[in-house]
């Protein structure tokens, strides 16, 4: 199975997203086949009349100002998303909706539920992507690959790393990976073992015979993850190994509407050293 139907979140408010952002994007699926489209999302602002507000600092001519500020950086982001994903042949759609602020993670999520990836550049502390990525991973039953620009490769896919624990949340994410595993210049499984009782030696032994089944080569990196965060040891293995993308489950639940994240996964969304393939 290809990875044939993906989307690009492509960020309005309150910047764009970069344009080199895009650019690898498009590259990316080039690489590894199919057709890829644009969602922009422009932001509304719902201002429950105040007319001292209004009177004092013009409070709903600020919301109207800032709307219209994210629909330009939307129609103007997918103008150039157009133009290079039609020129690399891997043009989808790319249509522009509009959320509330406050609903864009979700109303994104919503949309890649019929997707087979979606893709979510990070642009700025605090600029919501990482909340876009949780909501996508948790709520949509599709895998995400967070990238930073500058990263993801868009030419040739070298190394690529299966975080492997033997887990459910991992095993989904080997499944919806293996279009891109085949397409990997090489794969490592890397299993962190000791760093909780079921992660033994040999641990990564039944995902590397499971990839060969499939065709694909994969050596297995074992590190020791006593007395250590689960998050350090990644980090780690990361900073020595040569590394172009991470694939690993991502483990959390929903307490009255918050995500409660996993160590690994908390650290990762937090701060990827590397593009980050997630899936739940």
């Amino acid at each position: 199975m290809s990875l044939s139907d993906i989307l690009l979140q492509i960020d309005t408010y309150p910047d764009p997203t970069p344009p080199e952002a895009i650019e690898e994007a498009v590259g990316f699926v080039r690489l590894i086949g199919g057709k890829v489209s644009g969602l922009a999302v422009g932001v509304s602002f719902p201002i429950h009349s105040n007319r001292i507000a209004d009177y004092l600092i013009g409070l709903s001519s600020m919301a109207d100002d800032e709307q219209a500020r994210s629909l330009v950086n939307g129609r103007a982001s997918l103008a150039a998303f157009t133009a290079a994903a039609e020129g690399a042949g891997v043009f989808g759609q790319a249509p522009l909706e509009r959320a509330d602020y406050y609903a864009v993670a979700e109303h994104v999520a919503l949309r890649a539920r019929t997707r087979d990836l979606c893709m979510t550049p990070l642009g700025k502390p605090l600029d919501g992507q990482t909340e876009v990525a949780t909501s996508v991973v948790f709520d949509s039953g599709r895998p995400v690959l967070l990238y930073r620009p500058g990263y993801l490769p868009a030419t040739k896919l070298g190394p690529a790393v299966v975080a492997w624990d033997g887990g459910r949340c991992a095993a989904r994410a080997l499944a919806d990976a293996l279009p891109i595993l085949a397409r990997a210049e090489t794969v490592r499984v890397l299993a962190v073992v000791n760093e909780k009782p079921a992660a033994v030696a040999g641990l990564a032994a039944e995902a590397a015979r499971h990839l060969q089944a499939h065709g694909i080569d994969a050596a297995i990196d074992e590190v020791d993850g006593r007395d250590a965060p689960i998050g350090e040891s990644l980090d780690a293995y990361l900073a020595k190994a040569a590394c172009d993308l991470l694939i690993m489950g991502a483990y959390g639940r929903s307490r009255a509407r918050e995500f409660i994240l996993g160590g690994a996964t908390q650290h990762m969304l937090r701060d990827p050293k590397v593009p980050l393939f997630l899936a739940h």
